[in-house]
């Protein structure tokens, strides 16, 4: 089961420590399919930590996805990073806003959080580079890979006055 899954961590061990008690697990993925996300290089870790109110969830990701850039179309891989604390609560009055209760089986599932996390770092205009040059507006050319010869055509003398106002 730890194969088809390497989000799912075994914490029932802490549960049983002392308040503060606390465990790293280090992740290094070389493919992994959440749902409808696809993340490749998957590094990072996360830190687990016993408190009085349950077990203490910090994690630091970093993975790349296949995306497209916005403005050249073309594939690229996407860099996500991201930083999550959630709590796993012992009972019922100290669950948060996530409403993750610790399990009987003393295992937990991050990778539903890891999806959601990584979901939300996912820029809403992926480009490929900062620089992307994008696509000729007249024949559809990658600029980024040969400059076609079109130019921006020139602005309507009717509205040539318009621009004045943006030079001041």
């Amino acid at each position: 089961m730890a194969h088809d899954n390497p989000f799912r961590l075994n914490v029932g061990f802490i549960a049983h420590e002392q308040v503060g008690y606390s465990r790293d697990f280090v992740f290094d993925i070389p493919e992994v399919s959440l749902e409808d996300l696809l993340l490749r290089r998957v590094e990072g870790h996360v830190q687990v930590t016993r408190t009085p109110q349950g077990l203490l969830v910090q994690a630091h990701l970093e993975a790349a996805t296949p995306a497209k850039c916005v403005r050249c179309l073309e594939p690229f891989d996407q860099h996500l990073e991201t930083d999550f604390t959630e709590l796993y609560a012992f009972g019922r009055k100290n669950v948060g806003e996530s409403g993750l209760l610790y399990p009987e089986s003393g295992q937990i599932d991050l990778a539903p959080l890891v999806r959601e996390y990584m979901w939300l770092a996912f820029p809403i205009k992926p480009l490929c580079s900062e620089d992307c040059k994008g696509l000729c507006p007249v024949c559809g050319a990658n600029l980024n890979k040969e400059d076609c010869g079109h130019r921006p055509e020139s602005i309507d003398p009717r509205l040539e006055i318009l621009k004045t106002l943006l030079e001041q």
